[in-house]
């Protein structure tokens, strides 16, 4: 199969646009060659409007209208497959804040099952809670800067004022746990290493990066539904990220054959579906595939923000909302996932209870030594 990658609404390492709060990654794909095949039919719908590339966000609901048969015809012919994934950017600095401090490996005043269970999703969604976008800011800021003095500073600084407001959640479990791990974090700063020691590090955790892991793994699990292999996989050239791009991709196809397992009752990382050819970062302007993709980022870009869209244009849309795959990266999109998941839960056995309250015990031990007075 041929898969085309484009974004949109890149801000690279400023999380905080208010014109842009979101990262949208797309991927058209198909059995066939769309920079050979559907070049003769693209080129007459050019040529109808008068230009020399179809550039969705130029063209508009008024000129995407005119070619929309042209388009429709197009997507039948090739049998195109649109995946859509989303990236709520100030929600990723909220994420990677929680992953650097509460991971129980680097912060030891937090037991083992605040993190490596589902529970680190509760413990999230309540520190969510405590934060607003000032706080995130600096917090997000102490993450990217190179300047470790700096860094470890306002990371203190964040972690103090989450202290000072970690009354209002009305559970006390989560006010002991959050409060524990903050404070071991103020007395700790230079353990955690929070920050990154190198601009370029910073690339790896930006929302792009990780909107693309989720690239990889809807083509992976393309590739597994179709039973078929990558022939190519069409990435829009672009200086700041595509070595960062090309390293992910390299590190999932050497990874494929590793098992990747969580924690109980976490989602297991399967990579054995992953491409093995490598991306190609090719310029927009000499992919057709490319120059398809941008417009159906563009029509359900315009869909999921509820802008307007002419009515004509949801043919693309109609059929690839349920033939596609659509996932986000948010804090709403993982109260929704895991809410219904721990709704679902059966009612524990009186074994269970015991064994949990064993383990509780047992992380209680551990961890305790560890809390600041």
């Amino acid at each position: 199969m041929y898969f085309y990658v484009d974004e949109s609404g890149q801000t690279g390492l400023n999380l905080f646009d208010d014109a842009q709060p979101f990262l949208f990654y797309g991927i058209l794909s198909s059995r066939l060659n769309l920079d050979v095949l559907a070049e003769k039919q693209l080129s007459a719908l050019r040529k109808k409007l008068g230009v020399k590339r179809l550039h969705a966000a130029e063209l508009g609901n008024g000129q995407l209208v005119k070619i929309e048969k042209g388009l429709s015809k197009i997507k039948k012919k090739f049998d195109l497959r649109f995946d859509f994934y989303c990236v709520a950017k100030a929600d990723h600095a909220l994420i990677s804040f929680f992953d650097q401090t509460f991971d129980q490996g680097l912060n030891p005043a937090l037991p083992w099952t605040a993190y490596w269970t589902p529970m680190r999703y509760v413990l999230l969604i309540k520190l969510a809670y405590l934060f607003d976008e000032e706080l995130l800011k600096k917090a997000w800021d102490a993450r990217i800067t190179t300047n470790n003095e700096k860094a470890e500073q306002q990371l203190v600084d964040v972690c103090k004022e989450v202290i000072s407001r970690v009354g209002v959640l009305p559970d006390k479990r989560s006010r002991e746990l959050i409060t524990d791990g903050m404070n071991w974090v103020v007395n700790n700063p230079s353990e955690i290493g929070y920050n990154v020691d190198a601009k370029k590090d910073a690339l790896q955790i930006s929302p792009n990066l990780i909107g693309f892991q989720s690239v990889m793994h809807g083509i992976a699990g393309r590739l597994e539904k179709t039973r078929a292999k990558a022939a190519a996989v069409i990435v829009d050239r672009q200086s700041q990220f595509n070595k960062a791009q090309e390293f992910i991709a390299d590190f999932y196809h050497k990874a494929r054959h590793v098992p990747w397992v969580n924690g109980p009752g976490l989602p297991v990382m399967d990579l054995k579906h992953m491409p093995t050819v490598p991306i190609t970062c090719t310029a927009g302007t000499d992919s057709a595939g490319l120059e398809l993709v941008d417009i159906y980022i563009w029509v359900f870009k315009r869909h999921f923000e509820g802008k307007e869209l002419a009515p004509e244009l949801y043919s693309l849309i109609q059929g690839q909302l349920h033939r596609g795959r659509y996932d986000e990266v948010s804090i709403s999109a993982l109260m929704e996932r895991w809410g219904k998941w721990f709704e679902e839960l059966p009612e524990p056995t009186e074994e269970q209870m015991n064994e949990a309250k064993e383990l509780h015990e047992t992380q209680e031990a551990r961890r305790k030594p560890h809390v600041v007075k």
